[in-house]
């Protein structure tokens, strides 16, 4: 076992939010690990506004003003997501079409 910080930034993880067992960290290449992490976490920000609308976010934001970043950033990852997939998005203003 790896006695640097970064083994418990990565077997924590995988052990409480995927969990997988210490036998399965240990048997599963550190490349493999590190893209399992890597894909929860893009699953965590794709999905970590779900529910909620546009008036939801505005409301708590007036309590706490880094809900709306974080919005934000979750709203581009997702068109950026959707963008790769091919989705069509549907245009909202005239200056979208000019791009």
């Amino acid at each position: 076992m790896s006695e640097s910080i970064e083994a418990i930034y990565l077997y924590i993880p995988l052990m409480k939010e995927l969990g997988m067992s210490w036998y399965e960290i240990k048997n599963t290449p550190r490349f493999e690990l590190e893209g399992l992490m890597s894909a929860h976490g893009s699953y965590n920000l794709l999905h970590a506004f779900d529910g909620y609308s546009s008036d939801n976010i505005g409301d708590m934001a007036k309590n706490d003003p880094s809900v709306r970043s974080k919005y934000n950033r979750s709203m581009a990852f997702k068109t950026k997501m959707e963008e790769k997939m091919g989705k069509k998005r549907k245009v909202e203003s005239f200056s979208e079409l000019v791009k």
